[in-house]
């Protein structure tokens, strides 16, 4: 790959992650410098990618031109610079490797954190008959998926050698108990559809446990 195709692609991912990081902030999805996003950036391959990811402990609400940067198939900076990744970027490298997917968003909500807190013990969230699951690209007439949780270990690659055994391959997405989901996408299109059906599902099922008690 040439460095000019490179600097493209580059250039292109960081304005991709700058619009979605936006449009996420506005929703109130990032509290406290929280979440991460990522873009697959150039050519895919299962052992050896590269992708730009959020920065560590960013005003996400905030544009600044040292919000982003590319790291590779271990987490690790490509380029010299000041800035850290996300602590969470190895999980982001083990979903990569697992789906093949192109960008991936993590976003804490209330409602995330809720429902894995209320499924814990079942280790997973079920959804049954909702009109968004189609947004996953499940037509079954009154579909039912579980998103699968994970624990919230402090110490994160305890997480990320979790990752690859807990995905489902219809559902693009994974939780970490009382932490966030982590969606996923072939584009940063894709990705964000996924996330927003997530966000929408969870609160549907936590607000129809509440009627239910």
């Amino acid at each position: 790959m040439s460095s000019t195709l490179r600097l493209e692609e580059k250039q292109q991912a960081f304005a991709e992650l700058r619009e979605v990081k936006t449009i996420l902030a506005a929703k109130g999805w990032f509290p406290a410098t929280s979440g991460n996003l990522s873009i697959r950036v150039g050519d895919f391959a299962p052992e050896q990618f590269t992708f730009a990811i959020t920065a560590s402990g960013k005003d996400k609400s905030v544009n600044t031109p040292s919000d982003f940067l590319l790291v590779d198939d271990k987490g690790q900076p490509t380029e010299t610079t000041g800035l850290k990744p996300s602590a969470e970027t190895l999980i982001h490298c083990e979903i990569y490797k697992a789906t093949g997917c192109g960008a991936i968003f993590h976003v804490h909500t209330v409602f995330n954190n809720l429902v894995s807190e209320l499924f814990w013990e079942r280790k997973s969230i079920p959804v049954e008959g909702v009109e968004l699951i189609k947004a996953f690209n499940i037509w079954d007439e009154e579909a039912q998926i579980e998103v699968p949780i994970l624990p919230n270990y402090a110490d994160i690659p305890r997480i990320a050698e979790l990752v690859q055994d807990a995905i489902v391959p219809r559902v693009p997405g994974i939780m970490l108990r009382k932490h966030g989901i982590y969606a996923w996408g072939a584009n940063a299109f894709e990705a964000k559809r996924n996330l927003e059906a997530f966000e929408y599902l969870f609160e549907y099922v936590y607000r129809l446990e509440l009627l239910k008690k």
